[in-house]
C-alpha cells in the first residue's frame, strides 16, 4: 500500500515538494550554525518526512522535486550539474523509509530520529560523493564539508523531523480516537 501512488500520496508529495521549494527559494531552509559553512540546510526534510509517513515512492518524488528545485535555482556551479543536484536527492526519502520501517517496532521515536539522521546523511554523503566524482572538489574538501556541515545538518534535521512527524502522528491519532468515541 505504501509503495503505490494513490491520490493521497500524490497530494502529500506535492505539498511536501512545495514546502521544500519554498524553503529554498525564501532561504528559510538555511539555519545559521557556527560552522565553516555557516548554515545547516533543512530543505531535504520534506523528502525524509514523505518517506517516513507515506513510503519510498513519495520520499523519492519529494526528493526529486527538491533536487530539480536545487538545480533550477543553483548559483553555484556544483549544483548546476543534475548528477549532483538531482540524482542524490532521489535517495533521501527512500533511505529514511528503509531505516524507519526496519526499526519502528522497537521504538517509534528512535525509528523517526534514526531515519531523519540517516536520511540527512544520505543527502550530504551522496551530494559530496557526486561532487568528488564529477571533479568539483577533492576528497579532502568533501570530508571537511561532511564533518563540519553534515553532522550539524543531521542534528538539526533530526530535531525538526521528530517534531513534525510526531506532531503529524499525534494529530492523526487524536482524530481516529475521536471518531471511534463518537461512533
Amino acid at each position: 500500500m505504501k509503495n503505490q501512488l494513490t491520490v493521497r500520496n500524490i497530494v502529500i508529495a506535492g505539498v511536501l515538494g512545495a514546502v521544500s521549494i519554498l524553503l529554498g527559494v525564501t532561504r528559510l531552509g538555511f539555519i545559521p550554525v557556527p560552522t565553516a559553512a555557516g548554515n545547516a540546510t533543512i530543505m531535504h526534510i520534506p523528502a525524509i518526512i514523505g518517506g517516513i509517513m507515506q513510503g519510498p515512492v513519495v520520499g523519492m518524488i519529494v526528493g526529486a522535486i527538491f533536487g530539480i528545485s536545487s538545480f533550477l535555482n543553483a548559483t553555484n556551479v556544483i549544483f548546476k550539474d543534475p548528477l549532483v543536484s538531482i540524482l542524490p536527492r532521489l535517495f533521501i526519502g527512500v533511505v529514511a523509509w528503509l531505516v524507519y520501517v526496519g526499526i519502528r517496532r522497537k521504538s517509534e521515536y528512535f525509528a523517526v530520529a534514526a531515519a531523519a539522521f540517516l536520511g540527512t546523511l544520505t543527502n550530504t554523503a551522496l551530494v559530496l560523493l557526486m561532487a568528488v566524482l564529477r571533479n568539483y572538489m577533492t576528497p579532502g574538501v568533501a570530508w571537511t564539508v561532511a564533518l563540519t556541515s553534515g553532522i550539524p545538518e543531521a542534528i538539526v534535521g533530526t530535531i525538526v523531523t521528530l517534531a513534525v512527524v510526531l506532531a503529524w502522528k499525534q494529530i492523526g491519532g487524536k482524530r481516529k480516537s475521536k471518531i471511534s468515541v463518537d461512533d
